[in-house]
This record gives C-alpha cells, structure tokens and sequence, in this order.
C-alpha cells in the first residue's frame, strides 16, 4: 500500500527512542523527510544518522526541550530552514512523573500542563500556517490509554492528556476543510523505556519485583504481551497518509485490546 508520503516533512516529538524513534523511522522508510526532536542533542543526532542511513531519507536531528514556551517556534524554524516545508505533525512528548493526588503540588501540575498541553498547543499554532500554504496536513498526537481509561498511579497523565484530545477534537472540526487533519492516538503498554520505568515505580509501591509485577500485568493483555513501537508507528504512519483521509477527530486506541472501555 502506497500511504503517499513520499517527499512529505514529517515533525517528529520524542524521536530519539522509544515510540517517537519507531514514528520517525516508520515515516522515513514511507519516503517523507523527517524532522526529529529530542532534549539530547547527540541522542538526537544519532537517532537521525541511523533511520536515515537505513532509509536513504534526509533526517534531521534536533535538541529541544518542548516543555520550554520557545521550543516549539525554535523547533519548527530550525526544520523549515533545513527541510523547507512542514506537512506533518507527530506531537509526542515523555510523560509525566507516576504519583498519586497527595504527591504533586502546585508546580508539579504546572509542569506536566506545560510538557503535556502546551507543547501541543504551540506547535499546532507554529504547523498549522504552513499547512494552510498547501491545504494539506496532518497532525497526530501520541497520548495514551489513559483518555479512556485512568490508569491508577498516573494523575497527571490521567487528567492532562484528555486535554490534548479534545483541544484536537475541536480542531479537526475547523480545519478539515482546508484538508488539514487530526486524530489521537492511544497506546497501552508497549516495550519502551518508558514502560519498564512505570513497572518498576509501581512494583516499588508493591514491594514486589518488578519481573514478577510485569509477567502478571501482562497475563491480563489478550495477546499476552505488550506492543512492539513498530506497531503503534504502523497505526501513526496511516494516520499522516492520504490514504486515512476521511479519518479525523478520531482516537485510535492501540492497545492490544487491553482496555475494557467501550467508548
């Protein structure tokens, strides 16, 4: 299948590892040019020599931190005068850190908004313009399970990331017409970094082994296992294409089917 993405610019969040490594990659091999962030700047520029050696696409590896109000603008600037143009947005960021109500205080929620929210509501305001030029974009934004189903240990995450959603939902409304699109995706777990460190806080909280809390949790998947990222990048690939074009406002939850929830 052809996804049409061939001389496309795809923006990457969090692209030095993990889910964000597989997008960038998974893009990449489709034929867009990519652009990747990360905070580390030789994580950032690594990741960028792999996927385009194993490719043969331009990749550009940049060190920003999106939490930070200049970020986003500095970011999308960085790729236009690299790559020229900007078609597709992957908005993903590290989540938040796990903890319960009693555990955050009043910076704590204003840094997860800032990593969480703002870094998507800059971004779209930075990619959008550049969209309109073509009337034609795609923005997807990798939250999480959580939007349907709070995961206990995760507040933060749990009642942040819906924002994201709906801040989507509602702009999909009014921009589809000019052929700009945008869609959530919801990712259980998956073998990441960022999975093994939610294990071992929560197996912490146990006072179990985190092996043992992990080989339990995944008894409860249907499938037996976690995702793979190259699996939750073949999700987000579609979503970027031409191929999804009458797919918009939607949450597309990529879990396996782990979450009960019907909605």
């Amino acid at each position: 299948m052809d996804l049409g993405l061939r001389g496309k610019v795809a923006l990457v969040g969090g692209g030095s590892k993990g889910l964000g490594y597989a997008c960038a990659r998974e893009l990449a091999a489709e034929g867009a040019m990519v652009s990747l962030c990360s905070r580390n700047a030789p994580e950032a520029e690594k990741a960028a020599r792999t996927i385009s050696s194993e490719t043969g696409q331009e990749v550009a590896g940049f060190a920003f931190d999106l939490a930070r109000p200049d970020a986003p603008a500095a970011w999308v600037a960085a790729t236009l005068e690299r790559l020229g143009r900007i078609d597709i947005l992957v908005h993903n960021t590290g989540g938040p850190p796990p903890g319960h109500f009693d555990d955050f205080d009043d910076a704590s929620w204003e840094a997860a908004f800032q990593l969480l929210v703002l870094s998507a509501v800059r971004l779209y305001r930075e990619v959008i313009p550049e969209m309109r030029k073509r009337q034609w974009g795609r923005i997807v934004a990798i939250e999480s399970i959580s939007v349907k189903e709070p995961i206990d240990g995760l507040l933060l995450s749990n009642a942040l990331r819906p924002a994201v959603v709906a801040i989507g939902k509602s702009l999909s409304r009014s921009l589809a017409a000019e052929g700009i699109l945008l869609n959530s995706v919801a990712p259980g777990s998956y073998n990441t970094a960022r999975s093994r460190e939610l294990v071992e806080a929560r197996a912490r909280e146990a006072g179990v082994p985190a092996e043992d809390l992990l080989a339990r949790t995944v008894q409860d998947f249907p499938r037996k296992r976690g995702g793979e990222p190259e699996e939750l990048a073949a999700v987000v690939a579609f979503l970027c294409s031409e191929r999804a074009a009458n797919v918009n406002g939607a949450t597309v939850v990529a879990d396996g089917g782990a979450a009960r929830s019907l909605y």
